[in-house]
């Protein structure tokens, strides 16, 4: 049994159109730039976004289909959501705001209060259980968020960038024992991140969202080693050039040409390391083994400790890498002209 949900709703000027699926005790990140539509997505699985077309199905059972007259209410939905703010209310303790869920789904008092006990003995919260939120950390108001979904015994579990609200110190810790909680949770899981970390740490698989479609979907590894969308190559920290190949060439839409060493012909991506990228103040000389050479202007600089990201603007736009010495050598500043050099073996290319 699983969750395989068909998401097409109109959101102001977003179309979503997203298929996917999840299989129990998986956990599936969903990763993408502002406004590509993973809220919104949330929200259609937990009900508050009636679909226009399409099916969400859980464990076989319809929770929205349209075309069936099938809508079931949020609050009778077997789903569970972690906000990215937590939403505890704060003249609840941590153990009343954990039986508040059970509570609203009819639970009595009494019943309620005591699972709650036993969700925070989970989440290692039990001494906190009288303590206001304004009295909790923030790594503790996420676990008694999570603890107050999680007693509703949910199938479906979503987290909206559970960890997005910490500092970084506290975002590593939290990170850890939201690990540890999800792997005693046997149904689906789904989590919504800007972060990276957070997809390699606990995500089984990824799905890439642009423009309220899936452009990308796979292992994290198999994602990131071929990105096909410019979001994940950012997250990558690699430049993603799309054209198409013909007899060792790869042609971009502006008509620069870019050469390569054994790629597929048609449609491309040609991916290019910044550390890749050599930079000059001329023109090198004619080298044999450097066949891509091209003039760029650098936009900004980025300092990385003792490296140095340079953004370029081009026919062939790119970031390169390099030391802080050879910037010093070059003695570059934004706005200055300068020739960019690519090896065609440096360029990993795949199809589009």
């Amino acid at each position: 049994m699983t969750l395989e949900a068909v998401v097409r709703a109109q959101v102001g000027q977003l179309a979503l159109d997203v298929e996917l699926t999840v299989a129990p005790g998986e956990v599936l990140a969903v990763l993408g730039p502002n406004g590509a539509g993973k809220t919104s997505l949330l929200k259609a699985l937990c009900g508050l976004l009636p679909l226009a077309g399409g099916h969400v199905l859980l464990d076989g059972t319809p929770l929205d289909d349209p075309g069936a007259g099938v809508f079931v209410r949020p609050e009778q939905r077997p789903v569970g959501v972690v906000f990215q703010d937590y939403l505890l209310f704060p003249h609840l303790t941590a153990l009343e705001n954990v039986a508040f869920g059970l509570r609203a789904r009819g639970t009595a008092a009494g019943a309620a209060r005591k699972r709650a006990g036993e969700w925070l003995e989970r989440v290692g919260l039990a001494d906190h259980a009288g303590h206001r939120p304004r009295q909790l950390s923030g790594g503790q108001q996420q676990r008694v968020a999570l603890a107050r979904t999680m007693a509703t015994d949910p199938r479906l579990l979503l987290l909206d960038e559970p960890l997005a609200a910490l500092d970084a110190a506290t975002r590593r810790t939290t990170r850890r024992d939201l690990r540890q909680q999800l792997a005693g949770f046997d149904g689906m899981r789904l989590l919504v991140t800007h972060d990276p970390v957070d997809a390699y740490t606990l995500a089984d698989r990824v799905a890439v969202l642009d423009g309220g479609q899936v452009v990308q979907t796979g292992t994290i590894a198999a994602v990131t080693a071929h990105p096909r969308s410019r979001f994940v190559a950012e997250l990558v920290g690699t430049n993603l050039l799309q054209g198409v190949c013909t007899e060792g060439v790869v042609r971009l839409a502006n008509g620069a040409a870019v050469v390569v060493a054994d790629p597929p012909a048609g449609d491309v991506f040609a991916a290019v390391r910044p550390s890749a990228v050599s930079l000059s103040r001329s023109a090198p000389s004619t080298d044999a083994s450097v066949r891509n050479v091209w003039p760029a202007i650098v936009a900004d600089l980025d300092r990385l400790g003792d490296r140095v990201r340079v953004l370029l603007e081009g026919e062939v736009p790119l970031t390169a890498e390099i030391t802080a010495a050879a910037l010093e050598a070059l003695a570059l500043r934004p706005g200055d002209a300068v020739h960019a050099a690519v090896k065609a073996t440096e360029i990993d290319v795949y199809p589009a």
